[in-house]
């Protein structure tokens, strides 16, 4: 088990790509630290971690000191803490016309503002133990889509601090800050967004090659098994560094407008 011994926070863990990073952690020998905002869903994911092997802590990033909580409640918790992956955030549609400075400041406070104050807290905890930092950004950090414009705005930001961190931490405390940028995902709150765009419950199963090579998207667990490799020592001095995870070039690469004639893949 690469991550035996250890203890590993992950935020936004009730549910979707966290989940799947926190249950995999555990198969993988540590311990972990759930967190999210929904109390009955992170129960759950800390019961399939089996006795002993997680703890919960349900609130807002955005709060005061809930970042100090989380370690706090790792130490208290485990005795230690080796890693963190900042992993929640808000996924919301917005553009130039839509996008207020309230709703920016939002998401940049969570999505951004929060890892930063999380690794902050951190420090002490991961200088010790030699620990790593594993931010989950989106293609989107590039450039993103045109109604993810301040979604767009908090992962490049988050992308920069990852390269900048990557670097100070490492030389200065040892400590290794790594990112993964997913591409399209199949979690529990996409399929509530396509819902909510009138689409049946099913759409995912007939997608264009264009934006599904593979005939599916990724899942969760896929993420979370990326995941792993920057979380164990087996990383060495590899630090500041930024790896997509999509089914195709995504820099560079423009899919035809009219996808009408590409076949699906089943």
């Amino acid at each position: 088990m690469r991550l035996e011994g250890k203890v590993v926070i992950v935020t936004g863990s009730t549910q979707g790509i966290g989940k799947a990073i926190a249950q995999r952690c555990v198969r993988e020998g540590a311990r972990v630290v759930v967190h999210g905002l929904e109390e009955e869903m992170g129960r759950a994911v800390v019961a399939s971690c089996g006795p002993g092997k997680a703890v919960l802590l349900v609130g807002d990033l955005s709060e005061p000191g809930l970042c100090h909580r989380l370690v706090d409640l790792a130490v208290s918790s485990f005795g230690r803490l080796d890693a963190v992956v900042n992993n929640a955030a808000i996924v919301a549609s917005s553009n130039i016309h839509t996008t207020d400075a309230e709703f920016l400041r939002r998401l940049l406070e969570v999505n951004t503002i929060a890892p930063f104050l999380l690794i902050q807290a951190a420090l002490p905890t991961l200088q010790a133990a030699r620990g790593s930092v594993l931010n989950i950004g989106s293609v989107n950090a590039y450039s993103g889509e045109p109604d993810l414009l301040a979604y767009s705005i908090s992962k490049g930001a988050l992308m920069t601090l990852t390269r900048n961190l990557g670097d100070s931490l490492f030389r200065t405390y040892g400590i290794r800050v790594n990112q993964i940028n997913p591409g399209w995902v199949l979690t529990e709150k996409e399929v509530q967004r396509k819902r909510a765009h009138g689409l049946p419950d099913d759409w995912y199963r007939d997608l264009p090659a264009a934006y599904a090579p593979a005939g599916r998207i990724l899942k969760p667990e896929e993420i979370a098994a990326a995941a792993i490799p920057w979380l164990e020592d087996e990383s060495g001095p590899v630090s500041g560094q930024v790896l997509e995870l999509e089914q195709y070039p995504f820099i560079g690469r423009n899919p035809p407008k009219d996808t009408s004639t590409i076949p699906t893949r089943k």
